[in-house]
C-alpha cells in the first residue's frame, strides 16, 4: 500500500535541515537556492504543458470552457489565475473557471477536511452542465486530494477533456486523465508545505496555460495586451500608449482615439490604421478571429 511518505513533496529536504538554527540572512537563501530549482521542474513539464494548451485553445475556439479545480493552495492558485483573465484579455467571464474545495470561503480560511469531501466535487461542477467541449484541469500537489480525483472522474464521464496538474514523478491517487501535468519540484524547506515550491510551480505552468492560450485566441498583438479591459486610471494609460506605439499618434490623440473606440484598444488600433469608424473596425476584425496582426500584415 501506497505512503505519503513516498512523495517527494512530503520528505525532508537536507538543505534545510538546520534551517530553525540559521540565521535570517542563511535562510533567505537557502529558500532562494531551492526555488532556483523549480524553473527545471517547469521545463521539464512543457510537452504536456503544450498538450494541454492546445486542449484548452480547443475547447474555447468551440465554444467550450476551461475549469481549474483543487484544495487549499491549488484551488487558491487556480481561482487566482481564473480571476485575472478577464480584466487582462478582455476574455469572457467564463472563459476561465476556478473552483475550490469549500467554496469561497475557502479563499481565505482552510476548511479542514474538505479536500477529502468527494461528493462535494461533484455538486460544484453540476451546476456548470459540462460538455465534450470544455476542459477540467484538477490541481493536487501530492495527487492525493480526493475531491480533485472525483471532479476528474466526473468530468471524463460527461465526455471533457481531462488533465491532471502535480508536482510529484507520480500521483499519490491515480486516476485516468488525456494528459498529465508532473512537475517534481522535490522536497519542500518546510517538510511538506507545499504552498512554497510546489504551489509556485503551479502558479507558473497555470500562468503559462493561461497565457499561451489567450495568445493563440489573438488576445496579443506583438507582445502587448491589445485586449486589455481599461477600467481605470493605470489601464487607460496603458491602453492609451499602446494605441500610440503602435499607431504612431501621440499620447493625447491616442487617447481620444482610444475613447472614441469606446474603450477598446484594439478596435482603436484598427480605426486608425485603415481610417474607419467602429463598427467597420469591428466586421475588419471578426474577419480574421481578432487577430491585429493577420489583418495588419494582410494590407502591409
Amino acid at each position: 500500500m501506497k505512503s505519503r511518505s513516498e512523495l517527494n513533496t512530503e520528505k525532508r529536504n537536507e538543505a534545510s535541515s538546520s534551517i530553525d538554527s540559521m540565521s535570517i540572512k542563511d535562510i533567505l537563501k537557502t529558500i532562494n537556492k531551492e526555488d532556483s530549482k523549480i524553473l527545471y521542474a517547469v521545463e521539464l513539464a512543457i510537452p504536456k504543458i503544450e498538450k494541454t494548451v492546445e486542449l484548452t485553445v480547443n475547447s474555447l475556439k468551440n465554444g467550450g470552457r476551461v475549469f481549474y479545480i483543487g484544495a487549499g493552495t491549488s484551488g487558491r492558485l487556480g481561482v487566482l489565475d481564473a480571476s485575472e483573465i478577464p480584466p487582462t484579455f478582455s476574455a469572457p467571464t467564463d472563459y476561465f473557471n476556478g473552483i475550490i474545495a469549500g467554496g469561497d470561503n475557502a479563499l481565505r480560511n482552510s476548511i479542514e477536511g474538505a479536500e477529502d469531501q468527494t461528493e462535494n466535487a461533484i455538486n460544484d461542477l453540476r451546476p456548470y452542465s459540462l460538455n465534450k467541449s470544455d476542459t477540467i484541469i484538477g490541481i493536487s500537489c501530492s495527487g492525493a486530494a480526493s475531491y480533485v480525483i472525483s471532479a476528474l472522474k466526473y468530468a471524463r464521464k460527461l465526455n471533457a477533456k481531462t488533465i491532471y496538474l502535480i508536482t510529484n514523478p507520480d500521483p499519490f491517487k491515480n486516476t485516468k486523465v488525456d494528459v498529465m501535468i508532473q512537475a517534481n519540484t522535490g522536497p519542500e524547506i518546510i517538510t511538506g508545505s507545499t504552498r512554497m515550491k510546489a504551489g509556485t510551480a503551479t502558479k507558473l505552468i497555470l500562468n503559462m496555460i493561461s497565457t499561451t492560450t489567450m495568445i493563440k485566441l489573438g488576445k496579443v498583438y506583438s507582445n502587448l495586451m491589445i485586449d486589455l479591459k481599461t477600467v481605470n486610471k493605470k489601464l487607460i494609460d496603458r491602453g492609451t500608449r499602446i494605441i500610440s506605439e503602435i499607431t504612431g499618434l501621440d499620447y493625447d490623440r491616442a487617447k481620444d482615439r482610444l475613447v472614441s473606440a469606446e474603450n477598446s484598444v484594439k478596435s482603436a488600433i484598427v480605426m486608425e490604421k485603415f481610417k474607419c469608424n467602429l463598427e467597420e473596425a469591428k466586421v475588419m476584425l471578426e474577419k480574421v478571429d481578432g487577430f491585429l496582426h493577420r489583418l495588419i500584415e494582410k494590407n502591409i
